[in-house]
């Protein structure tokens, strides 16, 4: 099998959670169900083999294309969940987290994403350490918007008095409001860490520390953003119900324009 093809049957899995979530939505979650959980891991092992496989084939880290950029960041979105569902009261991020996987990986598989570039600059390991720390950040920003989504769910539910919001299994609002603060934080502290790295790069191979580049100006904006929004809440004491929102925003705004200015920059397809 092609490493394409595991990654095929990955998202294949993704979507059959994607639809189991929708019984768990619909029982209200009062149940501590690990099914969901089960078909998750099973995902992330044909995942993992795509990437190990194709990671072997090429002899490099598999984060050259916006394909190989967008299977790192779900793969990091499933593992985060993985580990973080262990405790049965934040489980039910997979309810939240599958269709998201499952709409990524579709959008993946796309052929004119998956283009075979050049062969990587960089010969030592900073270009592998820069692009991995950006992706695992945007995989903690997504996680963090999806505990924003199920923070919502939950603020709804109070709110308007409904019984869901007693009986189901989903964590309590204090909880939710930790877990998105802190992934937050793990995000933007791993984006920074990734985006230190680039002047050195960019010395390495144009022989200067700043290029006027689309995907660079995008990323400044990213982490300004991200910045605005931890800002925001811990010298501001900004609502959690915005703060929920923005983080929901931030990531949607990620996946909307990561592909478009990465195709357009010239530093990351010379």
């Amino acid at each position: 099998m092609r490493d394409r093809d595991y990654f095929l049957a990955a998202v294949a899995i993704y979507g059959c959670s994607a639809l189991y979530s929708l019984f768990l939505w619909r029982k209200g979650f009062r149940q501590d169900n690990r099914i969901n959980y089960f078909l998750l891991l099973a995902g992330f092992i044909l995942h993992t083999a795509a990437m190990v496989k194709r990671g072997f084939s090429f002899e490099r880290c598999p984060v050259n294309n916006l394909y190989e950029a967008m299977t790192f960041v779900s793969w990091t979105i499933v593992c985060s969940y993985l580990v973080i569902g262990l405790w049965s009261r934040l489980r039910f991020l997979g309810a939240f987290s599958s269709p998201i996987l499952f709409a990524m990986g579709v959008f993946t598989l796309m052929p004119a994403l998956d283009v075979r570039g050049p062969a990587p600059q960089f010969i030592n390991g900073w270009s592998s350490l820069h692009a991995a720390l950006i992706l695992l950040s945007y995989g903690a920003f997504g996680l963090a918007s999806i505990a924003g989504l199920m923070y919502l769910s939950q603020e709804h539910d109070l709110k308007f008095h409904k019984l869901r919001a007693i009986v189901s299994l989903l964590p309590s609002i204090e909880r939710l409001e930790r877990v998105m603060s802190r992934l937050l934080a793990g995000g933007f502290f791993l984006l920074t860490a990734g985006l230190l790295i680039s002047p050195l790069l960019m010395k390495q191979t144009y022989g200067v520390y700043f290029k006027d580049d689309p995907k660079i100006f995008w990323s400044i904006f990213v982490w300004s953003l991200y910045l605005g929004l931890l800002l925001m809440r811990w010298r501001f004491a900004q609502g959690w119900r915005r703060f929920a929102w923005g983080t929901i925003a931030g990531f949607s705004f990620v996946l909307l324009t990561f592909w478009g200015f990465n195709l357009l920059s010239r530093v990351h397809n010379p």
